[in-house]
């Protein structure tokens, strides 16, 4: 499967075990979305549960809440990432608080979809990758996958579990893994392991990061589209990294991070996000606090500027393989 193809097993399975699932945003429903990640599924469950929405964020999104906090689990779509502003209120003051607000007598099951980050050529109001602005805000969770088979895996349990989920999805990652390098032809999932995805039910833990790329040299933190970047950049700068890939970004599988980090005493933290402020620079906090006395080198940060993403300077703001294979080499004393 391709990621398109797996996301959209992951709502059909999810459809079809329970009829309290719906799915609608701008353009869901007879169009099937803009990237056709949801095609299909109003032809195959009807109008009610499968639809389309006005072009309203904080409506789509204010209407997921009142239906979550009465039983249904909606999933709704952000048409963009860079979208998401206008439900700022919503996703924070009432999803995100329900629970704690309500002493516990409601919650708010839902799915928010977002279709994120560069390398597609979008300019600064297609290509932003705002997951930093969720994982500041308690009561939310925040997956970013970086694989069809994560994908569809993590998908179900967000839709399953009783938290409001924001669930992104690296645009560049649709239809092949991406390693930075724009000007070679894309590779298809179906030349790749991780796009062998069963077509029935299963879920992919919340909370737990995966190694990605085992090594002993150094570690390289990082999510969605930058596991490949991260991965191309070691092989290539001959660095023995272990690529860690996040999945959950928010809560965080802390255990593994520190395990990596004790084990190769150097850290790299890859993101397509800007620089200040964004969640690389909580992890490094993190893994300050959690592995001084195992470091041996200054943790590094390779990241997207402070600047709105450009469109002519598409390749200069992406955190590409040769950025992060610098980086590796700072870390492991290799640079001349």
């Amino acid at each position: 499967m391709t990621m398109i193809q797996a996301l959209r097993s992951a709502m059909d399975v999810t459809m079809e075990r329970d009829d309290n699932v719906i799915v609608y945003g701008q353009d869901v429903g007879y169009f099937g979305g803009v990237f056709r990640v949801t095609e299909g599924l109003q032809a195959k469950y009807g109008k009610t549960r499968c639809f389309d929405a006005p072009i309203s964020e904080g409506g789509i999104v204010g209407t997921a809440i009142g239906m979550a906090a009465y039983g249904l689990k909606p999933v709704v779509e952000i048409q963009f990432a860079d979208y998401f502003y206008p439900a700022t209120d919503q996703i924070v003051s009432e999803a995100a608080r329900m629970r704690h607000r309500s002493n516990g007598d409601f919650t708010a099951p839902m799915t928010i979809r977002m279709p994120c980050g560069g390398g597609i050529y979008g300019g600064q109001t297609h290509s932003q990758s705002p997951e930093a602005f969720f994982t500041h805000v308690c009561g939310l969770r925040t997956v970013m996958p970086s694989n069809p088979y994560d994908a569809k895996g993590l998908l179900i349990a967000s839709i399953e579990c009783e938290d409001p989920v924001i669930f992104l999805e690296p645009k560049r990652l649709y239809n092949g893994p991406f390693d930075g390098h724009h000007d070679r032809p894309v590779v298809p999932w179906s030349k790749h392991a991780l796009g062998i995805v069963p077509e029935g039910y299963f879920r992919v833990p919340l909370d737990s990061a995966v190694v990605f790329r085992p090594g002993k040299e150094v570690t390289v933190l990082t999510y969605g589209t930058m596991v490949w970047v991260a991965e191309c950049a070691a092989r290539e700068a001959g660095v023995d990294a272990e690529v860690i890939d996040l999945r959950s970004i928010w809560p965080l599988d802390l255990e593994t991070i520190v395990n990596s980090v004790k084990k190769t005493g150097r850290c790299v933290v890859v993101h397509e996000a800007t620089r200040t402020s964004g969640f690389g620079a909580e992890l490094a906090a993190l893994v300050q606090e959690h592995c001084f006395w195992h470091l041996e080198a200054p943790i590094e940060r390779v990241t997207g500027w402070d600047t709105p993403y450009p469109h002519a300077q598409e390749w200069d703001y992406f955190p590409g393989p040769a950025r992060v294979g610098a980086a590796l080499k700072r870390a492991v004393g290799k640079e001349a």
